[in-house]
């Protein structure tokens, strides 16, 4: 039985036009609507809270400006407006201000999700027609709204939804922001076939999408030309998405290459590519291309979608007397433009629309051959290149500009190229690395016989004249030994009591300190022997050191450091989309194991060893909470569950943002659970009896969890526990047989843990390393990079969510080095805090026991 709303009382449904899919979502029932990180919504709850919304809203016919970010606020508040009546004005987040100042809404959805009514009716007189208004070049260039009407909503959503073939059970997940026409299309089509739509700002360049994407069984993917670069670097095509039915791909023209390349990963995987074509102007899309033509004809955008039609209209710059500028009609083409409030009241003054492109028409396909007008699409978006000009020349500064596709070129006289880059970010929401530009005199711009600028000769004139350079650095010092080692020992490990008698695992060091102390006594002993961690300082000084020379002299570095540091480089590299390493979070997990049994399983009674361990979890915990608190404190990106790591077991069961440290709460459930276990003298003497046999165990039940055959209770990780298990047995293995065991293991249990092939073989390489190999050669030069990436490590995870995002749009190159300098400065800065607080602990005690003598 189909179960319809009526009309929120209030509201103003049933006195003007609405958009009928977003009236009757009731009618799907109990489906899957909307899935926000722990929000799981059916079309029913999804109706009730679009109605809540619209009563909100008031009975007045209103303009609701919504900064749509994608998330249910922002969905719920638009499908309110399309429901009741009003009319939706969508804008990025980061210009709704902008928009607000120039429109003057009657309602607005803040930031924070709070809705602002200002108004009982409208200071604006609205066509009865209108629905919706969605930047179009006006975002990045001249200032225009296309103005849409509910046919063309409801029309174009019908449209796709019939020649793409979206089923009920299809699953889309965001990749796209809904201010995008595009993105929004993907929402509008799920929404009226009853199928569900996952909203989330991840990267698909970010390892967390696809976790997230198999979580949901997600079957769709969308995307612009720069998502198929990401998709590239991120090993697509070696992943396995079995749910995966098709890939669509729009906003902007995809290299034929790339679309011949895709469609035969479509043939293989069992999943279509489908090209489309289409501007705001037309609500969404114009044209597709068949999948079953995508190879043989990956230059054309394909045939008009049902409902449409082109013609080829004359056009002076056409170059040979098949092409003309192609002319779209369809009952999704716009109203109007609106450039100010006053347009609002406009009926129809577009009937047909004029594309702008250059196209012909060959075997009933249409392929885009070039551009009448100079609008380039950055990132998806079209810029209006003559605006940009227009808004950045004032006296004494004048800019030209040309360009390609994905690449605005900037030439600048007057001003600092630079700052004209950052100008145009700010102004237009564009990504810097997309503007190339350069310092080159407006009076030599190359022109044309007839005056006009020469923009291909401008545009080489830029690349040619943009440069960078780079700076170096300078060597360090040494000296002579005991007391040195003693008085590093007691800096490093924050232990002003050490004497020359004391080790390493007995001033309490564990597998967060023993990288730069390691580092460290390389540098004054040239080699440290396999044992040095429980080695008294006074051997180690008598050691005969090794003699390394030369400026590309090789040192030997533990194969622990250097797993931490090339993991920390990969994750972090990964999420900004530098390159793809992945695997090596999970390579972390393994070599925290590996750490555990080397420092915290000593020699020591059981007693010491719980206290060496509770300042194990402390050293993680702490850091933790004081970064986290201090980003909750100032953004509103995480939550109190965050703050007390507790995400993992009671966050939201999909994959969100909140989950950005599960790595770091795991890795602090595996130790507290194991320090309660160990707390037993039973176990304890059994750890002490067996010492490979008893993480074997714990390795087997760890299978359990890894396989799925009990459920550990942490969601999300896809259970770890394992992995840590087996870096404890590499620690113990002392035989070639042990070793060869834990190697088969780990052979036959790692495959199928992500269904990503490359992603599984760096675990399986990282983790058997660590097996096989005591220390990996390391050039002098690198050797303390290396230790300060592995030793802040824990840091560099903490902060980089923080930091990449803000620079990834200049140079993923850029967001790496400065997570993994951010990092590593931070743990530095708590280094000194930590030897600070020693000295004046020690200073407190020494004066305490001068003081009980007197």
């Amino acid at each position: 039985m189909t179960v319809v709303l009526p009309p929120p009382r209030g509201s103003v449904a049933a006195a003007h036009a609405v958009v009928p899919f977003a009236r009757d979502l009731a009618r799907h029932g109990d489906r899957l609507a909307v899935v926000d990180g722990a929000e799981r919504w059916t079309y029913r709850e999804l109706a009730q809270r679009v109605g809540a919304t619209a009563v909100r809203l008031g009975s007045g016919r209103k303009l609701v400006l919504v900064g749509a970010g994608n998330d249910a606020t922002s969905l719920v508040t638009y499908l309110a407006a399309l429901a009741a009546g009003h009319v939706a004005l969508l804008a990025p987040p980061a210009q709704a201000d902008t928009v607000a100042a120039a429109y003057d809404p009657d309602a607005v959805l803040l930031p924070g999700g709070r809705l602002d009514v200002r108004r009982d009716g409208s200071a604006h007189e609205l066509h009865p027609d209108l629905a919706l208004l969605m930047p179009t070049s006006g975002s990045t260039g001249a200032p225009k709204l296309a103005r849409l009407s509910h046919e063309n909503v409801q029309a174009n959503a019908e449209s796709i939804v019939s020649f793409l073939g979206i089923r009920d059970t299809d699953r889309a997940v965001t990749t796209l922001p809904m201010h995008y026409v595009y993105g929004l299309s993907v929402v509008n089509t799920h929404l009226l076939r009853g199928a569900a739509v996952v909203l989330t700002d991840l990267s698909v360049a970010d390892a967390c999408f696809w976790d997230l994407f198999r979580a949901e069984g997600a079957t769709t993917l969308a995307g612009v030309p720069l998502t198929f670069d990401l998709l590239d670097r991120v090993g697509f095509a070696g992943m396995r998405l079995p749910r995966l039915r098709y890939v669509t791909q729009a906003g902007g023209r995809l290299d034929p290459a790339h679309v011949r390349r895709y469609a035969e990963l479509g043939r293989r995987g069992g999943w279509d590519l489908v090209v489309m074509y289409g501007q705001t102007e037309a609500t969404a899309r114009m044209a597709y291309l068949p999948p079953s033509l995508a190879a043989d004809h990956p230059s054309a955008v394909g045939v008009p979608i049902p409902g449409g039609s082109f013609t080829l209209a004359p056009a002076p710059e056409a170059t040979s007397p098949d092409v003309g500028e192609l002319v779209y009609h369809g009952p999704n083409v716009m109203l109007g433009y609106a450039t100010s409030p006053a347009d609002l009241a406009l009926g129809r003054t577009v009937t047909a629309l004029h594309t702008g492109d250059l196209a012909r028409r060959t075997g009933g396909l249409y392929e885009i051959v070039g551009r009448r007008s100079r609008f380039v699409k950055i990132a998806g978006l079209r810029v209006d290149l003559d605006h940009v000009e227009a808004a950045l020349t004032r006296p004494g500064v004048v800019v030209r500009c040309t360009g390609t596709d994905g690449d605005l070129l900037v030439a600048v006289d007057g001003a600092e190229p630079a700052a004209v880059r950052e100008e145009i970010a700010g102004r237009f929401g564009l990504p810097v690395r997309a503007v190339t530009a350069a310092a080159v005199t407006v009076a030599e711009t190359p022109r044309l016989a007839s005056g006009k600028v020469d923009h291909p000769a401008l545009g080489a004139l830029v690349r040619a004249a943009a440069s960078a350079s780079a700076p170096a650095a300078a060597p360090d010092a040494a000296g002579p030994l005991p007391e040195r080692l003693r008085s590093l020992y007691a800096d490093l490990l924050g232990r002003p009591g050490a004497t020359l008698d004391s080790t390493f695992t007995g001033l309490g060091g564990d597998s967060l300190s023993y990288v730069e102390v390691s580092i460290r006594l390389e540098d004054e002993l040239g080699a440290v022997p396999a044992n040095w961690h429980v080695t008294p300082i006074r051997e180690l000084a008598a050691a005969p050191a090794v003699a390394t020379r030369g400026r590309w002299r090789i040192r030997r570095v533990e194969t622990g450091v250097a797993l931490r540091a090339l993991a920390i480089v990969g994750v972090v590299g990964t999420h900004a989309g530098l390159f793809t390493l992945l695997g090596g979070a999970h390579v972390l997990v393994a070599a925290a194991g590996f750490g555990f049994a080397r420092f915290r399983l000593t020699a020591a009674d059981r007693v010491t060893r719980l206290r060496q361990q509770a300042v194990s979890v402390a050293r993680i915990v702490v850091p933790s909470v004081a970064w986290i608190g201090g980003v909750v404190l100032l953004t509103d990106q995480y939550g109190p569950l965050n703050v007390l790591l507790l995400n993992g077991l009671f966050g939201p069961p999909s994959w969100t943002s909140d989950w950005h440290f599960w790595f770091v709460e795991v890795l602090v459930y595996i130790l507290v659970v194991l320090a309660a276990l160990l707390a037993v003298p039973f176990v304890d003497r059994l750890e002490r009896r067996f010492p490979f046999a008893f993480p074997v165990v714990l390795l087997g039940a760890g299978l359990l969890g890894r396989y799925e055959v009990v459920d550990l209770g942490v969601p999300h990780t896809m259970p770890v526990f394992w992995l840590f298990a087996f870096g404890w047995a590499a620690a113990r293995a002392s035989a070639w047989w042990q070793r060869a065991g834990l190697t088969v293991v780990l052979a036959a249990t790692v495959p199928g843990f992500f269904g990503n092939s490359p992603r599984e073989l760096a675990i399986v390489a990282g983790a058997a390393l660590l097996v096989w190999v005591a220390t990996v050669p390391c050039p002098a030069p690198l050797h303390r990079v290396v230790g300060a990436l592995a030793g802040g490590s824990l840091y560099i995870y903490l902060t980089h969510w923080q930091v990449y995002p803000r620079l990834v749009d200049v140079h993923p190159a850029l967001a790496v080095v400065a997570s993994l300098s951010a990092g590593v400065a931070l743990w530095w800065l708590a280094g000194v805090v930590s030897g600070l607080g020693a000295r004046w602990r020690a200073g407190r005690t020494a004066a305490g026991t001068v003081a009980g003598r007197v």
